[in-house]
């Protein structure tokens, strides 16, 4: 088959590679020209792990192409996907340019059947703007012309991209065509010859799909920060409050980790789009108002932490930090619990040193020279008078305590993934806060 991706962000470009890996026959298309050269040259603009290595195979063995033309491959592809950001506007409903772009250029330029499929997180009742930007752009040219218009939703975690795409527990596809359905069925066929778990679906059903998913995970996220908040101010331990809850088969273990709050480029734009469309139709999401309001407060627990250490007096302070992703494996800062640490430790007259495997230029990239960049972890530290720990990189799980506590001017360490051991911690002479036990306030 032949396919094009519109759009080489994540979701896109991680999407067509897998394709192509499986057989078909792809051409990413971006209409960032420098972006499309970077990939030309081999030069992959986002981290995922295998993913360089995935692209390179798939482009030597020429079923993986690149360019910055959509109209140029508009009548040799059967399906065009369309992977193209939807960033949320000011009042937090998303922003669907990109999207009706793309719907207007393939009605221009089609002259034969296409399958337009929105893989993009898009709100309910998109695929209908999409299907009359085609419609428009196809009676604008007195043209009778065929398509089909789908919605394939994402379920990619980042930093296990390439193994979610290739082994799903399931891929939602809405459609309103038994065309389209045959279609999409072929393709995704591959990938499920043991087990077929594509899930049919109208397409309004598939657009709210996606937007319940990764709101009822924020919401998990948001509802134990909630309870190991309380759980300090009781006594209770949140880990063990975890254990039990998460045995319940009702409940399960998954997203029961409380931390530092949730970032990246889906679950906070998701929920603040999903609060949107419920205003649009007179209607108030109110769990979901709770949960986003639990998540803002919660990325400033650990510098609150720090605060109450040192009884607000953090001005001239070395503060290191260990982890500016918003989440391991990745390089991605999006809404990072990082940047609202730092903006509060700078604004408190502290002296911030950062680390994290990955993501050190995206944090140039985004906050310039306002922090001191560290060469390794324990770099990060010498001298510190606190260390705050805001990604859970396997890297930091088992650090040379002894070293640590030797390079640091004061033992304090704030952990805010609980990722350490409270009674070693203690025992090893640190002052030790995380999430969740009383003595942690």
């Amino acid at each position: 088959m032949r396919i094009a991706i519109v759009g080489t962000g994540y979701v896109g470009l991680v999407s067509g590679t897998c394709f192509a890996e499986m057989g078909a026959d792809v051409t990413c298309v971006d209409v960032d020209a420098a972006k499309i050269q970077r990939l030309l040259s081999g030069d992959i603009p986002i981290y995922e792990p295998q993913l360089d290595e995935m692209v390179d195979r798939n482009v030597r063995e020429g079923r993986l192409h690149f360019t910055t033309d959509l109209a140029s491959c508009i009548g040799n592809v059967e399906i065009v996907f369309s992977a193209v950001g939807t960033p949320p506007d000011e009042d937090g409903s998303a922003d669907l340019r990109y999207v009706l772009e793309v719907a207007h250029t393939v009605g221009r330029q089609m002259n034969d059947y296409v399958l337009l499929v929105t893989k993009s997180t898009v709100p309910v009742g998109t695929a209908a703007k999409v299907k009359a930007a085609i419609a428009e752009e196809l009676a604008r040219r007195g043209a009778d012309i065929p398509f089909d218009v789908a919605s394939n939703p994402e379920f990619l975690k980042e930093g296990s991209a390439i193994n979610d795409f290739m082994r799903p527990d399931r891929v939602v596809v809405g459609v309103d065509s038994e065309r389209a359905k045959k279609l999409l069925t072929r393709l995704y066929k591959p990938l499920m010859l043991k087990s077929f778990r594509v899930i049919f679906t109208d397409i309004a059903s598939s657009e709210m799909i996606k937007y319940a998913a990764n709101s009822m995970l924020a919401t998990r996220i948001s509802f134990m920060n909630d309870i190991a908040n309380l759980c300090e101010r009781v006594g209770a331990d949140v880990n063990m409050v975890r254990q039990g809850i998460g045995s319940d088969t009702r409940i399960g273990s998954k997203f029961l980790y409380p931390g530092c709050g949730y970032g990246g480029s889906c679950f906070p734009k998701d929920v603040k789009a999903l609060i949107r469309t419920g205003q649009g139709e007179g209607y108030r999401m109110r769990v979901l108002e709770a949960v986003e309001e639990v998540n803002e407060a919660q990325k400033e627990i650990v510098f609150d932490k720090l605060d109450r250490i040192y009884d607000g007096k953090l001005a001239g302070l070395n503060v290191a930090l260990w982890g500016l992703a918003f989440k391991p494996d990745t390089d991605d800062m999006r809404e990072a619990t990082s940047l609202v640490t730092i903006d509060k430790l700078l604004g408190s007259g502290c002296r911030v040193t950062v680390f994290d495997p990955v993501a050190m230029n995206e944090c140039r990239r985004r906050i310039g020279e306002r922090v001191k960049y560290a060469s390794d972890m324990y770099d990060a530290i010498n001298g510190a008078d606190a260390l705050l720990l805001l990604t859970e990189w396997k890297q930091f799980r088992l650090p040379q305590w002894d070293k640590v506590k030797s390079l640091m001017k004061r033992p304090v360490v704030v952990d805010g993934r609980n990722i350490y051991d409270y009674d070693a911690m203690s025992a090893a002479g640190f002052v030790y806060s995380c999430i969740g036990k009383k003595n942690s306030l």
